[in-house]
């Protein structure tokens, strides 16, 4: 039987290996991303 006891914590050891994997990552990524953004309209 699969408990809401059980859904918790799988969700946390998702949650956990994510952090984990995002902290291992180099910021260089998300500056790139950063970079990206499309330049708004002016205003008039």
């Amino acid at each position: 039987m699969y408990t809401i006891e059980m859904a918790y914590a799988r969700m946390r050891e998702l949650q956990d290996l994510a952090n984990r994997s995002r902290a291992h990552q180099s910021p260089e990524p998300r500056a790139a991303r950063a970079k990206i953004r499309l330049p708004r309209a002016k205003k008039r």
